[in-house]
């Protein structure tokens, strides 16, 4: 008995050293251009996922948001919360939103981590339409 315990208790241990935190910093990269844009805090607040712009890479540092609607309208892109409710779906993270600060559109979001678990999918879609960028770990 006690070495069943034992040896449930290792590979409990094991298993979930191989799950790895969608949690922390990613650099998002222009699916177009390759190029570099901004990094992205993913954290997580009463049980959701949220992702706010941190930092951006690009000569844009000061530019708000003019084409979003609502409270975000004419906001600054820096410190922006982009990503919005999601909720963990077996190896994805669904069920919220994601806002194009360059559009102001908002979209339906997906979010998964890459097998190298240094990169994350992330999808924008409207019903069967979507987009698919990889951010990359920092």
């Amino acid at each position: 008995m006690k070495y069943t315990f034992s040896l449930l208790l290792v590979l409990i241990t094991v298993a979930s050293g191989f799950s790895q935190s969608i949690l922390g910093k990613w650099k998002t990269v222009d699916d177009e251009t390759g190029k570099e844009k901004s990094v992205v805090e993913i954290y997580e607040d009463d049980g959701k996922i949220y992702g706010k712009i941190v930092e951006i890479l690009t000569e844009k540092k000061k530019a708000v948001c003019s084409k979003c609607k609502g409270n975000k309208k004419n906001q600054p892109i820096l410190d922006m919360v982009i990503i919005e409710g999601l909720e963990k779906d077996d190896d994805v993270y669904d069920g919220g939103t994601i806002l194009n600060p360059e559009n102001g559109k908002e979209y339906k979001c997906r979010l998964k981590i890459g097998e190298d678990k240094d990169t994350l999918q992330v999808r924008g879609y409207v019903a069967f339409f979507y987009k698919t960028q990889y951010w990359v770990r920092l």
